[in-house]
């Protein structure tokens, strides 16, 4: 199967459940139509926001099935295949080769805090491992560890298959610095909604985005606008969804954002423990927002 090209406003889906606790497959399918008609550009699934170290193995190849489903080919899929480990991502390659996605989504190693050598060899025994394209995620808030400019350009010259990076370390010298030294052809995405605009005026090649999830009309024609040079107009949009950049992050991710999705009735505000729901005084800061 050919692979889709990576570009535009990706979403980062969340996992909708029921009263139950259960995965709510009903919700979800809603969530991927909604985004395929919004003009939404690609789909990361499995990924952070999707709380998929909550998910047993089972449930996330159901999510896999039903975002496909859904899905029917009409956009890309990023895959989540990431871990602190690198002996078991290897191995879930292995035996998983992952077809069904056109691209995998991998974290930088968590908990575990390697150094940038280590960081290098990780992602090296992953690219060895398969022949999808590889799109690196760098998320200091979460890994406790940040990748340095220098080790994500010494991949992408070494590993024709890893082909761009999520950057949510926030620091815009950082991603700037990669957008000025980056391989011909390499991609970066903006992991943090609210810096998506600055970043892609500076040439990056879109988001990987949460906010999507609830507005993805809205974000998706702040990105189109902006890879199309009208700044302006997408300055509008992103002044108009700015205090919720923030609002959905209060609480952590994704408790914000699946407040204000059940706000606008698209899912039931439910998340797995450890995680917890917005708190009431996060809620009714949104509420008066939306």
């Amino acid at each position: 199967m050919e692979k889709k090209e990576l570009y535009g406003m990706g979403v980062a889906l969340v996992t909708p459940f029921d009263a139950t606790g259960a995965v709510d497959h009903e919700a979800l399918g809603r969530l991927v139509d909604y985004q395929v008609e919004s003009r939404t550009d690609f789909l990361c699934v499995l990924g952070t926001t999707a709380e998929t170290p909550t998910l047993d193995e089972e449930e996330q190849l159901a999510v896999r099935r039903t975002v496909a489903k859904h899905n029917a080919g009409r956009l890309p899929i990023l895959l989540g295949c990431g871990g602190n480990c690198t002996h078991k991502v290897v191995s879930k390659l292995a035996k998983d080769p992952m077809d069904d996605a056109d691209a995998l989504l991998c974290v930088v190693p968590y908990y575990n805090k390697p150094t940038q050598e280590g960081m290098y060899a990780h992602f090296k025994a992953i690219a060895e491992a398969t022949e999808l394209p590889i799109i690196l995620y760098n998320v200091p808030g979460r890994t406790g560890v940040n990748m340095l400019p220098e080790t994500t350009l010494r991949l992408a010259a070494d590993f024709k298959n890893i082909v761009g990076i999520k950057e949510a370390s926030g620091n815009v010298e950082q991603i700037e610095y990669i957008l000025r030294h980056r391989p011909e052809g390499f991609k970066v995405f903006s992991g943090d909604d609210g810096i998506t605009l600055p970043l892609i005026k500076s040439g990056a090649d879109g988001v990987i985005s949460v906010i999507g999830n609830a507005y993805a009309a809205e974000f998706a024609e702040l990105v189109h606008l902006a890879q199309s040079g009208q700044f302006t107009e997408a300055e509008v949009i992103d002044h108009r969804l700015a205090e919720l950049y923030k609002l959905i992050f209060v609480d952590g991710n994704p408790a914000g954002i699946k407040c204000v999705m059940e706000l606008r009735g698209m899912l039931q505000n439910i998340l797995r423990l450890p995680l917890v729901p917005a708190t009431q005084a996060t809620r009714e800061k949104i509420v008066a927002q939306l």
